[in-house]
């Protein structure tokens, strides 16, 4: 009965495919069937080559649904994904033959409603906040009254003329607008390259650098605002070196910038009330601190006049204060020419001294002192060679009668050689004492010579005497009669007998007085 009934299978006739044709036929029916698809699930494995291409998987708690996003729309997404995101995957399956698996080419993709949005939003502002963006001591302080605005924002909307009306109303000031789109895939690049971008000018320049930032957009969904809890974002407001404050959103919107700027406003509005002070509140301060600091000066007038005034009945009149240094001053005053006078008969006193020390008979003696010691001295030396050669004789004599005589002449040489030597520092030593000496008394006779008054004579004046006296008044010349005036070249009588011839002009019996 079984071989009457045909088995399952191919028979002979089957057709038979390549791998290539079993490929392409799944690859035909696979896209066929879904051509559009939206798939929902948890984004795993994130790959992200040099090539620019995105692989990633699409799971749920059973299934793996492996995915790629190409370069083109990569760049183009609104949201990035990230491992553990939920997600929905706009596409369309694919297979790839060369690993005999099936995918998803995925052409948008988007969070999986608000929940998994602020999961999304918490995972990244913890990552952050671990980095230290979100700390306070980073935070810098804004400036009082910041003479230039910057502003990053949409120009077309309704923030820029509230920010603007408010400035103009409390305090008008320069204002910078950097335009950028508050929402979309182009708004986290633009905001974060306006940050840096102000950031980057420098002071003084044709452009001038904002004292100030506002980043500022009005209210909106979450996705709306999802631009501003960009990373990109994050990191160039907390990298600002200039404060800044966030103004994204209405009172209740929240996003990651507000962490990581400097200040943050809950609308556009109180942010340029947080830019500037009111002017008018300014100016009434002012005038009550110059009613303040006028007042002050005006008491403290007050009362240092009358703390003067308090001082100066305790004060002494000035005439007594002066009366006893002007006796002091008298006294001294009296004292003066006597003390004077005995200051300067000291110092002639000194002088004269001095001068008797330096007369030319005394400079004569110690040159004559001085050459006989010289000559004692050379006198000495030779008597004394003499005696020390005699007694190397003598040695030599005795050392020869116990050396051989080729010792001995070895050490006659060198005794020679010695004495030679010897000879030799001997006679150096004398001529250099000689010359010190000779230098010594040469240079007493050129003081000698200086000090004489020969050479006051010289130099055109003359000494008058009367007898051994020497005459220096009028007075004294007139008693005296018979004068004799000696010049450089000799003396001459006047009113008398002529000078007697017994001794040399040019030595005198003793320093006669100049004065």
């Amino acid at each position: 009965m079984s071989d009457l009934i045909e088995e399952d299978g191919p028979g002979p006739n089957a057709p038979e495919f390549t791998v290539s044709e079993i490929s392409g036929a799944v690859k035909r029916t696979v896209e066929g069937a879904f051509t559009h698809i939206r798939v929902r699930g948890e984004v795993g494995r994130v790959s992200r080559p040099r090539s620019g291409h995105i692989y990633l998987d699409l799971k749920d708690d059973r299934n793996v649904l492996a995915s790629v996003i190409w370069k083109g729309v990569a760049g183009r997404l609104a949201t990035q994904p990230e491992e553990g995101m939920e997600v929905v995957a706009t596409g369309r399956l694919t297979t790839f033959g060369g690993q005999s698996r099936y995918q998803m080419v995925i052409e948008d993709i988007a969070p999986a409603g608000v929940g998994a949005l602020m999961a999304m939003l918490e995972k990244r502002k913890a990552a952050l906040a671990a980095e230290g963006l979100f700390a306070p001591e980073r935070k810098r302080a804004l400036p009082y009254l910041p003479e230039v605005i910057g502003v990053v924002t949409s120009p077309s909307g309704a923030v820029i003329r509230d920010i603007l009306h408010r400035l103009r109303d409390r305090f008008p000031r320069k204002v910078l607008i950097w335009p950028v789109a508050v929402q979309g895939a182009n708004c986290a690049p633009e905001v974060a390259r306006a940050i840096r971008g102000f950031n980057a000018l420098q002071p003084g320049g044709a452009l001038p650098r904002p004292d100030l930032l506002i980043v500022a957009r009005g209210g909106g969904s979450l996705e709306d605002l999802w631009g501003f809890n960009e990373e990109i974002v994050v990191r160039a407001a907390a990298e600002s070196q200039i404060p800044l404050i966030s103004a994204v959103g209405h009172e209740t919107d929240t996003t990651l910038i507000d962490f990581a700027a400097d200040r943050r406003a809950p609308t556009p509005t109180a942010a340029a009330e947080m830019a500037v002070p009111v002017r008018l509140d300014l100016l009434a301060w002012l005038d009550g601190q110059e009613a303040r600091r006028s007042g002050a000066m005006v008491r403290g007038l007050s009362q240092r006049r009358q703390r003067l005034a308090d001082l100066s009945r305790a004060l002494p009149r000035p005439e007594t204060l002066v009366q006893f240094a002007a006796q002091r001053l008298d006294r001294a005053s009296d004292r003066l020419p006597a003390a004077l006078r005995a200051r300067v008969s000291r110092e002639r006193l000194r002088l004269s001294e001095a001068a008797a020390a330096l007369r030319p008979a005394t400079l004569r003696r110690r040159l004559a002192e001085e050459r006989r010691r010289l000559d004692d001295r050379a006198d000495r030396v030779a008597p004394a060679l003499d005696r020390l050669l005699r007694q190397r004789r003598r040695d030599l004599a005795t050392c020869a009668a116990r050396i051989r005589p080729e010792a001995l002449s070895r050490e006659i040489d060198a005794r020679r050689r010695a004495l030679a030597l010897l000879d030799r520092r001997l006679v150096s030593a004398l001529r250099a004492d000689l010359d010190r000496r000779q230098a010594r008394l040469e240079g007493l006779e050129r003081m000698r010579q200086g000090l004489s008054y020969q050479e006051t004579l010289r130099r055109g004046y003359a000494v008058v005497r009367a007898g051994p006296t020497v005459i220096t008044t009028r007075a004294a010349a007139e008693r005296a009669g018979a004068l004799e005036i000696e010049f450089q070249d000799g003396r001459l009588a006047v009113g008398g007998r002529p000078a007697p011839r017994g001794r040399k002009t040019d030595e005198p019996p003793g320093q006669g007085n100049l004065f």
